[in-house]
């Protein structure tokens, strides 16, 4: 009752509630502050419907419409009554207002500090831990409430940090950075930054720490991503170019593919190439084909020489030079031999095994020390040339045999790659045809066709010569034959002979050559009568898809009108 009596004597507004928030009293000040709505029966929650009032503070904030209280509260000795004195005021709204926010602001740095990758390490300007994140229990390997209040020099004593950045900042002024490894052995980026205060003094020290394993694992994965993507961009480039580079050469059978597939795969390399195949299989063709991809032609030449087409008293000479006066009618200034023709590009050995003895044993040397010594001189020259070999003839025998060294043998015999006679891979003869028809034509500037008859003895065909004995019989038939459809009738006499032994039942073939010869000839008959793939699609009782294809596989096309593919 004591605050009720007393409340008339505050000069201030004031008034006496009970705990359940009604007005017990009010004095004259408090009245005239809310324009006289306020009785004794009234509740607090009907003056002010902003009433912000907390059990452990004295401060209690008020709001009535646009006008703000602010109250200081009293509590009697029973705690049933409590007194309340205050003032209309809009600085300390304003002040609890900014306090609000800036207890936001700090939630939302504690958690975006918290949340960070790297490590966040704060410190005062003496060194004394201040806060951490859970990243620097990841980096460290050490519960980040052990950090808290220790200073680094501590630290750094305990064997925790090898050095500190933060007396640097301190000292510097300025953002300092370092890597070090950390007390897990893993290499760390440190990077201090200053906080000043008022008066430009460092205040506190913001360290990351930023786990350079993690970024040293990416970059090794991208670099390797990078070189696989560099890989498949290379092969997507050989796909794309293949029909330029292979001008010329017909690869269309599985075999060939293959072959041509690992001549690509070898060419970036220099080890030695060997070449097996009967003759006239394309074996030069191969060898060209691996110099032009390879580095070497733009560095230096294709040196081409038949080791059987020159006598071995003079190979010598062709193959390593010669000096100046070696020998009776040799050149005043001497020779260089093929060997340093071909330095930064690739040397040739046709028919290899008919190399003599006595100079397999020299390019031996070549193979092994990478240097020659012409025909009467007397200091070796260093060269840089690549050895591609070949031979239509057995040399493992001739090792046996004791006409070729087993030494050379194995040092030539690197990359091995054998070429199928025509015969066995029968899936060329016909794209084979029409390169060499197109290019007899366009030659001797004639226009001439195959009928489909001679296009299946060509198929039937066992071609002893290979590739050669092809391109030659057609170059004939373009020339010596006035008509411009080329039959079988106008095949030469030795050949004539055995167009009838191809059809006999003693000329039996593998049953799929069987199919395929067959595919040919009806394909190549209906491409010569109907005008697109349709019609042929229609008279042979098949799909229009499955004629496109067959077409390609024989390369055949369609010669009358322009088709509705």
């Amino acid at each position: 009752m004591v605050l009720i009596e007393m409340v008339d004597q505050i000069p201030l507004p004031a008034m006496v509630l009970h705990k359940n928030g009604q007005v017990l009293s009010f004095n004259e000040k408090m009245k005239k502050n809310v324009e006289g709505e306020l009785t004794s029966e009234s509740h607090i929650s009907e003056i002010f419907p902003g009433w912000d009032v907390a059990a452990e503070s004295k401060l209690v904030l008020a709001e009535r419409g646009d006008t703000r209280f602010v109250f200081i509260r009293s509590s009697s000795s029973e705690e049933e009554t409590h007194l309340f004195i205050g003032t209309e005021t809009s600085e300390i709204s304003a002040l609890k207002t900014e306090n609000e926010d800036l207890k936001k602001l700090t939630r939302e740095l504690d958690a975006i500090i918290e949340n960070a990758y790297d490590g966040i390490y704060i410190t005062d300007h003496k060194g004394v831990t201040w806060k951490t994140n859970s990243a620097i229990e990841r980096i460290t390997g050490i519960p980040k409430e052990y950090y808290i209040g220790k200073n680094v020099d501590a630290l750094i004593k305990r064997g925790i940090l090898k050095s500190s950045v933060t007396h640097r900042v301190v000292k510097q002024k300025r953002t300092v950075s370092l890597v070090q490894d950390n007390f897990e052995g893993k290499e760390t980026l440190i990077t201090g930054a200053p906080v000043f205060n008022e008066d430009g003094e460092v205040e506190k020290v913001v360290t990351n720490i930023r786990d350079l394993s993690d970024l040293n694992e990416l970059q090794t994965k991208l670099s390797r991503m990078n070189q696989l993507n560099d890989k498949y961009k290379r092969e997507l480039d050989l796909l794309k170019n293949r029909r330029s580079r292979l001008d010329g050469i017909v690869i269309h059978s599985e075999p060939m593919k293959m072959i041509y597939d690992t001549a690509e795969r070898i060419a970036h390399v220099n080890a030695t190439v060997l070449i097996l195949g009967e003759t006239g299989v394309g074996k030069d063709i191969l060898a060209k084909h691996i110099f032009k991809e390879s580095a070497r032609s733009k560095e230096g030449d294709f040196i081409k020489i038949n080791c059987g087409a020159i006598p071995g008293d003079l190979l010598e000479s062709e193959l390593f030079g010669y000096e100046q006066g070696a020998f009776t009618g040799a050149n005043r200034q001497g020779k260089p031999g093929m060997f340093e023709m071909a330095d930064k590009g690739v040397l040739f050995l046709d028919e290899v095994g008919e190399l003599p003895l006595m100079l397999q044993v020299k390019l031996l040397r070549v193979l092994q020390e990478n240097e020659i010594q012409r025909v009467g001189g007397t200091k070796p020259r260093k060269v840089d040339v690549r050895i591609i070999a070949a031979t239509n003839r057995d040399l493992k025998e001739m090792v046996r045999n004791g006409d070729f060294r087993e030494d050379l043998y194995y040092r030539l015999n690197v990359l091995p790659i054998s070429i199928p006679s025509l015969k066995d891979r029968r899936d060329d003869i016909l794209p084979l045809i029409d390169l060499f028809l197109k290019q007899a034509n366009e030659r001797y500037g004639m226009r001439k066709r195959v009928d489909s008859n001679l296009n299946d003895f060509f198929f039937s065909y066992e071609w002893p010569g290979n590739i050669r004995e092809l391109s030659n019989l057609i170059e004939r038939l373009v020339v010596t034959t006035p008509e411009d459809l080329l039959g079988t009738e106008n095949l030469p006499k030795e050949y004539q002979e055995t167009t009838d032994s191809i059809n006999t039942e003693s000329s039996i073939v593998p049953l799929k050559e069987a199919v395929e010869l067959a595919e040919a000839r009806v394909l190549k008959k209906a491409v010569e009568k109907y005008k697109n793939t349709y019609e042929i699609a229609q008279a042979l009782q098949s799909s229009q898809p499955t004629i496109v294809r067959k077409l390609k596989k024989y390369q055949l096309q369609v010669c009358k009108g322009e088709d509705a593919e």
